[in-house]
C-alpha cells in the first residue's frame, strides 16, 4: 500500500466528468467564434478589414477542429445541443440594431471584434487550462498545447489592433 508521506502530495486526476462539461462549454463558444469569423469576413467583404479577419476566421475555426479532436482524444463526447447552442447565441448576436434599422451601423464592426477578441481569449485560457493538466493527463500534448495557446495571444493582439481601428469610423465625429 503505498501511503503519502507528509513530503508526499498524493496524486491527482483529472476529473472526467467535469472536464466533460468544460469543454464542451468551450466547444459552444468556439462554435459560436467560428460562425461570427467567418460572418463577419463574408459581411466586410472586400474591405481591409476582412482581408485582415481571413486568416484569422481560419485559424479559429482550425483550433475548434483541435478542440474536437483533443475531446475525441480524451474520449469526450460532444454534446450536440451545446455546439447547437453556441449557433444559436451566435445569430442571436447578430439581431441588435446598434442604432440602426435598415442599414449596418458603423457600432457594428466594433462590437463584432470586441465580442470575438473575448471569445479568443476565452479560448487562450482553455489552451493554457489544458496545458496545466497535461501534467496529469498524458493523452494531452504539451507543445501542441503552448502553440496553441501561443497562437491564441497572437490572433489577440490581431484583433485588438483591428478594434482599436475601428474606434475613429465607430465613435469619434469630424
Amino acid at each position: 500500500m503505498n501511503v503519502p508521506t507528509r513530503h508526499q502530495a498524493p496524486a491527482r486526476h483529472v476529473s472526467t466528468s467535469l472536464l466533460g462539461i468544460y469543454l464542451n462549454d468551450h466547444l459552444a463558444g468556439a462554435t459560436g467564434g467560428t460562425e461570427r469569423a467567418r460572418h463577419m469576413t463574408r459581411s466586410y467583404g472586400g474591405t481591409e478589414l476582412a482581408a485582415a479577419l481571413e486568416p484569422i476566421a481560419a485559424e479559429i475555426a482550425e483550433d475548434r477542429a483541435t478542440l474536437v479532436a483533443l475531446m475525441d482524444r480524451l474520449d469526450v463526447p460532444a454534446r450536440s445541443y451545446k455546439v447547437y447552442a453556441g449557433r444559436v447565441a451566435e445569430r442571436l448576436g447578430r439581431l441588435k440594431s446598434n442604432g440602426r434599422l435598415v442599414r449596418r451601423s458603423p457600432l457594428s464592426p466594433l462590437l463584432e471584434l470586441e465580442a470575438l477578441r473575448v471569445g479568443v481569449e476565452g479560448k487562450t485560457a482553455l489552451w493554457q487550462t489544458l496545458r496545466d493538466l497535461a501534467d496529469h493527463e498524458k493523452r494531452l500534448d504539451p507543445d501542441l498545447l503552448d502553440h496553441l495557446a501561443a497562437r491564441a495571444r497572437r490572433q489577440q493582439d490581431v484583433l485588438e489592433k483591428l478594434r482599436r481601428r475601428q474606434l475613429g469610423t465607430a465613435l469619434l465625429t469630424k
